[in-house]
């Protein structure tokens, strides 16, 4: 029998998930997680490995994009995965496509990372979006606050695009350095319903949270705007607010041409992503 890792085939998974039903995605001794998941899935098609994602996300965060790298068997094929894997997976966890690249680390090779929260600042509820936006009219943390605007809070937003250390922002578990927000722009999707997409080099645990919810305190008349600017210029403490996992969309990860596995066409269509929220 070959043993060797060099023996086996790599291959990056393009796989997307609610993240409701899940304890995050790494696994854990307790509950449901993506990971266990998958790699159980992976060993019942007869693919005995531990997978390597782009990163983590938090419990109740979705993933439109996620790409995990993952060897293969000698012998097998990323197109005889892609056929048999999707039947073991639970109807929360999905796979979009799976593919043999060259030199390729789901993680290291990745040049960034996009993001969109989706939050309700009018009109009617609807239920189909319900457990995947936050409705800030009844967010108890803004409670009493003055209504928010749309201008208001793309202002805010836009002002944290730039390099910088984003230490007030992120938990500080995760590595203090600088990082750049290439864009922060807030998008309507109608009847009330709005997105913040938020594109950058990387990001650090909690920090699209971070910056939205404080932006809408801030937008709300909750937290002073000085205090939102010297947490952006100088990494000073604030009183922030972290905004609730559920809106939150790992929406795609990024590699640079000649390492990235998916084509263009994929990450525009990507196939057998389900077109229900909390993906469009």
């Amino acid at each position: 029998m070959l043993s060797s890792t060099t023996k086996r085939i790599p291959v990056a998974l393009w796989i997307w998930y609610r993240g409701g039903n899940f304890r995050g995605f790494q696994r854990q001794p307790e509950g449901p997680t993506v990971q266990a998941v998958l790699e159980e899935a992976l060993a019942s098609v007869g693919v005995p490995a531990t997978i390597m994602p782009s990163g983590r996300t938090d419990r109740g965060v979705h993933a439109r994009m996620q790409v995990v790298s993952v060897r293969l068997e000698p012998g097998d094929s990323a197109e005889a995965m892609e056929k048999r894997l999707p039947a073991r997976l639970p109807p929360d966890l999905g796979l979009c496509a799976v593919r043999r690249p060259g030199s390729f680390h789901a993680q290291w090779s990745a040049s960034g990372k996009g993001y969109r929260y989706r939050l309700r600042l009018g009109g009617t509820p609807d239920a189909a979006w319900a457990p995947y936006a936050l409705d800030v009219a009844s967010e108890p943390l803004l409670q009493g606050a003055r209504a928010v605007t749309p201008e208001r809070l793309e202002a805010l937003l836009g002002a944290a695009v730039g390099t910088r250390d984003f230490i007030a922002f992120h938990e500080k578990s995760s590595p203090q350095k600088p990082r750049t927000l290439e864009s922060a722009t807030l998008h309507a999707l109608g009847g009330g319903l709005y997105e913040a997409r938020l594109s950058g080099d990387g990001f650090a645990r909690y920090q699209v949270r971070y910056l939205v919810g404080s932006a809408l305190k801030a937008a709300a008349g909750l937290l002073p705007e000085e205090a939102w600017k010297a947490a952006l210029e100088t990494g000073a403490a604030m009183e922030g607010f972290k905004a609730p996992a559920h809106g939150l969309v790992l929406w795609e990860v990024r590699y640079p041409p000649g390492v990235d596995p998916f084509t263009a066409g994929e990450r525009l269509h990507p196939p057998g992503l389900p077109l229900e929220p909390p993906f469009l």
